[in-house]
């Protein structure tokens, strides 16, 4: 669950960041399975809200828009969700469509990219969340967009968890049914999406960023470092193998993962890579503007 208070100058284009911060939740969790949001992660999710809603009236914000993606999507009860944030924040969560999440994703990782630093129409916005994961073609404006049900933690609770915990590390066999999930979803997106037609790739959400993170090496994750930088498809695929085959306490030990990640990191991984090489595309570049920039620029 994350945050972005910012000043918005529809005018000149500008959105100057005030506070983003992230706290991770797992509002999805088990809900691929139970139909359901679990006592834990609704709790999770209104501690989070509670902390949210103190830097909001901190910041003196006019205006607050809070959107749910898939997991409330799927939820039998979700009244339960809707509820617990309207309490805290006094709004009620606008629970969107996939189309309406990838117009949001589209205008906030696009509009920063200018042609003269080698960003070439038309873009592909690939968002891969914990639930479902977005792709997104466009120009400056959305051509074509498909939210499908492959994201970090729906692949790794389908496939990587045996008898109650993740495998550790998982097996060749595990990781090839999730291979076999994430084409199929691609597939699916190709049905709407012109993927192959695009000449730059970006990358968005925590798994994307994470990777990025152990690209550079980094000693922590340093958003400014992060945002806008490039990796190829080889450095992609020589992470994502390392991850697969690594252990819990292996991934734990990199400085620029957070906790909540460990368990979903390579899955999230193995998404982007799929893309890449479904593509060919050479590189991706990796934002750290996204959805919440384009939710901001919304109530502009």
């Amino acid at each position: 669950m994350r945050l972005l208070v910012a000043d918005v100058n529809p005018e000149t284009g500008e959105l100057g960041e005030l506070d983003r911060r992230m706290t991770i939740v797992r509002l999805g969790q088990g809900v691929d399975r139970t139909g359901r949001l679990a006592p834990e992660a609704l709790e999770r999710t209104f501690a989070a809200c509670r902390e949210y809603a103190g830097v909001i009236r901190e910041l003196g914000a006019e205006k607050v828009r809070f959107v749910a993606t898939s997991a409330s999507r799927d939820a039998e009860n979700r009244d339960e969700f809707t509820r617990g944030v309207v309490d805290i924040l006094g709004v009620e969560p606008e629970v969107i469509s996939g189309d309406q999440e990838a117009e949001f994703s589209f205008t906030g990782a696009t509009k920063e990219l200018t042609g003269g630093d080698g960003f070439a129409q038309p873009y592909l916005v690939v968002d891969i969340g914990g639930g479902s994961t977005e792709f997104v073609v466009g120009e400056d404006h959305v051509r074509a967009a498909r939210s499908v049900d492959v994201g970090c933690v729906r692949m790794t609770e389908r496939h990587l968890i045996e008898e109650g915990k993740v495998t550790d590390p998982p097996t060749p066999e595990q990781v090839a049914a999730m291979r076999a999930d994430i084409e199929a979803a691609l597939d699916l997106a190709e049905q709407t999406v012109p993927l192959r037609e695009a000449r730059t790739l970006v990358g968005l959400a925590g798994s994307v960023t994470t990777l990025s993170a152990i690209h550079q090496e980094l000693p922590e994750y340093d958003s400014a470092r992060i945002h806008h930088s490039r990796m190829t498809r080889g450095r992609v695929r020589q992470i994502t193998e390392w991850l697969l085959s690594s252990t819990h306490a292996e991934r734990a030990e990199v400085p620029s993962m957070h906790p909540g990640r460990v368990d979903v990191i390579g899955a999230g991984a193995l998404v982007l890579l799929a893309l890449m090489e479904r593509t060919g595309a050479e590189e991706v570049v990796v934002s750290e503007h996204d959805i919440l920039d384009g939710i901001a620029w919304s109530l502009a």
